[in-house]
């Protein structure tokens, strides 16, 4: 007899687990099913190294699942399961060739300092939009916290009229629509305060020149302020372990290691799930962690329009991890001072991070990369054995297809040749900040873009963020017009994941929503 469940979930990703947790907190019986040995998705800590040196291998700022309205559900519960944060107070900055940096800290005038060493008008800038930062952020927050439906949207629209006036609301929707390079080169006058923040956009896919890219680049630098960053206590995995031991305390089960390899349907309705090993699973609600185009291979044609939209998510450029052990912090060439901040941008210009992205759509791997340098043993040491580091390094933008070298030297065009020449220019431009620093490295292990599809096939092409935010695909939009509550024209068949709204990030926001929906809140 088939076993049987109130849910299946497909994936062990937090946006899974946490719809998973929530559900069995209202009272269902619900059954994880994940492919990978480890559950986590991309946010887990391995030792990838070296014994006792461990490595966050894809996502490991944790300040949105921190900060997150499932977090204040579920932090308590989650907390006596071993769930724990390391506070940040310098969560970011940026390291320029000509010895210079700039950094944003918790203490708003040790932020303003650094960046009045480049410009007094900057600063005073900078004042103005932290101090209103505090009126601004129930409106973005609220944008960004609300289920994504034509009545959710129209409520929160006329909320914001209403506080905002008309004009403030239309400034609010162009602000919405800017491109990076448009928003801070109207409100900064120097160069490198609009790379230190404009480099977050890379993080999620929004290269200057993207419109609707402003946000990012403006939150993550108020919010770097007023919050911090938060970092897993011992890894970012804190939060997946405690997630699965809180589901299997409320009667629910997860399991790794099993490949789902079709959802089960009647019809127009799904009934549950067959499994790599042979067992079928019968479920009233199917709850799929995927990437779009993985959908209809599980569960075979819905509709030729949701086929079709499923087929066109667009993916974002893919990303190369470098994951090193080592003896030591870099000794950054800009000062001392660096060694104190949770991430570390070479991203020295919104051109320079513009050609970078150009060169990777196209195929290309770019000449040079954007690295984000993390540093996460400068403030949790229980990562690596006594006096040692880990470094956590991102190079972003890298194509997932290879189609040449931007720059001419790397003839290789498939990722198991080109990852170690592409990974030595990484570190040659880590080496120009850091003089030095390569002999300070024990022991590293490249990821691929191709390697991370391997390890989760929702990262296409090494897609952290399993799909590009860009605003054909956001919103109302993510991933499809009419189906950003993560629903599917099957009857109790849903998707959750970063590629439903609100999208990427450890916020848990898709996989939290569905569950209230499905639960009645």
């Amino acid at each position: 007899m088939a076993e049987s469940f109130d849910a299946v979930v497909i994936g062990a990703g937090h946006n899974a687990l946490a719809a998973a947790l929530h559900l069995t907190r209202r009272g269902w019986r619900v059954g994880v099913f994940e492919q990978a040995p480890v559950a986590g998705g991309a946010v887990k800590t391995l030792e990838l190294t070296l014994p006792g040196f461990r490595h966050d291998w894809a996502a490991m700022n944790l300040s949105l699942f921190a900060g997150s309205p499932f977090f204040k559900r579920y932090g308590a519960e989650l907390a006596a399961h071993g769930a724990a944060f390391v506070p940040v107070n310098r969560p970011f900055a940026s390291a320029f060739p000509d010895g210079r940096w700039c950094g944003v800290s918790t203490d708003p005038a040790e932020t303003t300092a650094n960046i009045a060493r480049f410009s007094e008008a900057d600063a005073e800038t900078w004042t103005r939009l932290s101090q209103g930062f505090g009126a601004e952020a129930p409106h973005l927050f609220g944008l960004l916290g609300s289920p994504m439906q034509l009545r959710a949207f129209a409520s929160f629209s006329i909320k914001t009229i209403r506080a905002k006036g008309i004009g403030g609301t239309l400034d609010l929707a162009r602000f919405l629509a800017q491109t990076p390079r448009a928003f801070l080169t109207e409100t900064f006058e120097t160069e490198e305060v609009r790379a230190m923040l404009g480099a977050w956009g890379m993080h999620l896919d929004f290269a200057p020149d993207i419109a609707g890219g402003a946000l990012f680049p403006y939150l993550e630098g108020m919010a770097g302020q007023a919050f911090g960053m938060a970092l897993g206590q011992g890894g970012a995995d804190t939060i997946i372990r405690a997630l699965c031991k809180a589901i299997v305390a409320g009667g629910g089960q997860v399991e790794t290691g099993v490949g789902v390899s079709a959802i089960l349907r009647d019809g127009d309705r799904a009934t549950g799930i067959a499994l790599a090993d042979g067992r079928r699973i019968s479920a009233r609600q199917v709850i799929a962690g995927v990437a779009p185009a993985a959908l209809g291979r599980l569960a075979g044609p819905l509709t030729p329009a949701f086929d079709g939209a499923m087929a066109r998510f667009g993916h974002a450029p893919g990303t190369m991890m470098i994951h090193l052990a080592t003896d030591g912090l870099p000794d950054w060439a800009a000062g001392a001072a660096l060694k104190s901040y949770a991430y570390v941008h070479l991203a020295p210009s919104l051109d320079q991070m513009a050609r970078t992205y150009q060169e990777a759509q196209a195929g290309l791997l770019p000449a040079e990369p954007v690295l984000v340098v993390g540093q996460p043993t400068a403030f949790d040491p229980s990562r690596a054995p006594d006096g040692k580091h880990v470094i956590w390094l991102q190079v972003r933008m890298a194509p997932g297809t290879i189609r040449g070298d931007a720059a001419g030297t790397i003839a290789a065009t498939d990722w198991a040749e080109a990852a170690e020449p592409f990974a030595e220019r990484a570190l040659a431009i880590l080496e120009r900040y850091a003089p030095g620093f390569r002999a300070r490295i024990l022991a590293r292990h490249v990821v691929s873009p191709a390697a991370l599809e391997r390890d989760n096939p929702n990262l296409v092409g090494g897609d952290q963020i399993c799909g590009s935010h860009h605003m054909a695909q956001h919103f109302l939009f993510r991933p499809a017009r009419g189906h950003a509550d993560g629903s599917t024209p099957i009857k109790n068949l849903h998707l959750t994941g970063a590629a439903v709204w609100p999208g990427a990030g450890t916020g848990a926001g898709s996989g939290f929503l569905l569950a209230q929906k499905l639960a009645g809140k």
